[in-house]
């Protein structure tokens, strides 16, 4: 199989993401993606991330319904920072005879240089960066292949600042996440919402 892994904090996840890993799954054919919320990420100011189990409930609310995409938990387990290596050694671990392709948002590129062992990551996976909207490519690396996606600029950084501002947010996620995130009182700035929910009683989605 061809498997897409697609990492990120999804702090919340939105509209951007899900395009993001269906353009990429059609234009690929990739067989599935599976989504891998972060624990701590390595290059970003944690002070503004709600816990992790929140944002992993968010995910799976968000894909319910496309057998084509799952969820991991494998770095929320693991604990600590999230380190791509360690986690792409798991996964080939785990589906060692399939193909995985890693994907990125072109955001990210500007990290590559602090990436952990990066020249062992790009020996296990196929580096598929994503062009979004307000990253223009530059000096692309050799090993990374570019899939143009349509152009949707959604951040989590924007929708946080729209919820604290108590501007509209609501087509910029999913609507059972959107319904989530207001019945937690998340992102207020309040101090609402540290506390992680249970998860929903219906979710079908599956985990690898």
């Amino acid at each position: 199989m061809k498997i897409g892994i697609l990492g990120g904090t999804f702090n919340p996840i939105h509209i951007g993401h899900l395009i993001l890993a269906e353009e990429t799954r059609e234009k690929l054919s990739l067989d599935r993606i599976i989504f891998v919320p972060t624990n701590l990420p390595p290059h970003k100011d944690n002070s503004d991330i709600i816990p992790a189990q929140m944002r992993i409930t968010m995910v799976k609310l968000a894909i319910q319904g496309n057998k084509y995409f799952l969820t991991s938990d494998i770095e929320i387990k693991r604990d600590g920072r999230s380190y791509t290596i360690d986690t792409i050694k798991e996964f080939k671990k785990k589906y060692p005879r399939d193909e995985l392709y890693f994907i990125i948002g072109s955001d990210l590129l500007m990290y590559l240089d602090d990436w952990k062992d990066l020249n062992e990551i790009i020996k296990m996976v196929n580096f598929i960066v994503a062009t979004r909207p307000a990253y223009p490519l530059e000096k692309m690396p050799a090993y990374i292949s570019t899939i143009p996606i349509r152009a949707v600029d959604i951040s989590g950084f924007e929708i946080r600042k729209a919820i604290r501002k108590n501007k509209s947010f609501r087509y910029l996620v999913p609507g059972s996440v959107y319904k989530y995130i207001i019945k937690n009182k998340l992102y207020t700035g309040d101090g609402s919402g540290l506390k992680a929910e249970p998860s929903p009683k219906k979710d079908t989605s599956r985990t690898t």
